[in-house]
Order: C-alpha cells, then sequence, then structure tokens
C-alpha cells in the first residue's frame, strides 16, 4: 500500500477510535534510567493535534523531574526547530494551526518525542508527509547524539512501513499498552 493510501486508512481510523489515554510515562522512565537520562535533559516533545495520543502528560512528568521542555516551531521548506517551553507558558498558533512555544531560544533536545500516523516493527514511521522529523532528526544527529521515541496509539501499528533513503528509523516505540 502506498504511503499516501496508508495515511488516509490510519487517519481515519484514528479519529473514529480516538481516546484520552496516555502512553505510559513508567515505560519511558524504564528506558529512559536505563540509557542514564533521567535528570536535566533537554527534551522535545509535540503538542498533540488531529487525534494524535496525548502527550502532555509525560511531558509534565518530565519537566516536574527536571528536564526542559521544548516544542518545535515549523520553518518554510518543511524545516522545523525545537524552542525552550514550559508547560506554564501560553503558546502560539502557527499558520498552519499547531501549537508554537513564543519563547525564541533554539533548544538541541537530548530525547525527542515523534508523533506519528502509522509504525511498524522495524520502528519506521508514516508521518503526515511533510518530511519534517525525518529532516530534523537527520540534521540533529549530524550535530549530536540523540534518543528518539515514537508515541503513538497501539492500534497504529502496521505490517511494513513503506520507506524510502529520507526515512529516519526511530530508537523507540512508546504506546499505551507498551514500550519497543
Amino acid at each position: 500500500m502506498s504511503k499516501k493510501k496508508l495515511r488516509k486508512k490510519i487517519l481515519y481510523y484514528r479519529k473514529n477510535n480516538y481516546k484520552l489515554i496516555y502512553p505510559k510515562y513508567s515505560l519511558l522512565k524504564v528506558i529512559l534510567k536505563k540509557l542514564n537520562l533521567l535528570k536535566n535533559k533537554k527534551i522535545g516533545g509535540y503538542f498533540p493535534i488531529n487525534h494524535e495520543i496525548d502527550c502532555l502528560w509525560i511531558l509534565k512528568q518530565l519537566e516536574k523531574s527536571g528536564h526542559k521542555i521544548s516544542l518545535p516551531i515549523t520553518k518554510i521548506e518543511n524545516k522545523m526547530d525545537f524552542f525552550e517551553w514550559s508547560l506554564k507558558k501560553p503558546l502560539n498558533i502557527s499558520k498552519i494551526g499547531i501549537p508554537e512555544p513564543i519563547s525564541k531560544k533554539k533548544v538541541y533536545p537530548d530525547v525527542i518525542l515523534v508523533p506519528l500516523v502509522a509504525f511498524d516493527n522495524r520502528k519506521f514511521r508514516l508521518g503526515y508527509g511533510g518530511g519534517f522529523y525525518d529532516r530534523y532528526i537527520k540534521k540533529i544527529k549530524k550535530i549530536k547524539k540523540i534518543i528518539t521515541f515514537g508515541i503513538a496509539f497501539s492500534f497504529q501499528k502496521v505490517r511494513k512501513i513503506p520507506t524510502n533513503k529520507y526515512d529516519e528509523k526511530l530508537d523507540y516505540i512508546l504506546t499505551e499498552n507498551y514500550i519497543k
């Protein structure tokens, strides 16, 4: 199945099966501890839109434990960067309708929570088709070592994501039921 058809199918299914449930913070914490990333790290998150699984509770827990939180700001040519943010601070709504931080303090996260439309056992993700995250992950890996967590509902898993040379594999997938 093509990326376009798969994206349309999963987005329709997600919209009709969305529930206010959260990815398991306890599972994320186990991996962060194993990787020695429990304190004072820079975490890149996202503000959930379009029936994405809500990661704000996880961001709140991470911020309470001393991590610095950041969210992306999208730019022209499908590029983005992360900027400092706190759950106590307001957001701007971008031209494409995504809540973004007001802060102009650029951050290079140590850990990135990545939204997705679908994922497979190989830890490849299907996004919305703009390539924002793939470009950013590729760029930041040239600057520093990072850990990426795809955040999704368990029902977003598919047999195989069609991939190409631009697709970046994730390190982990975190759902409401498990971490892989």
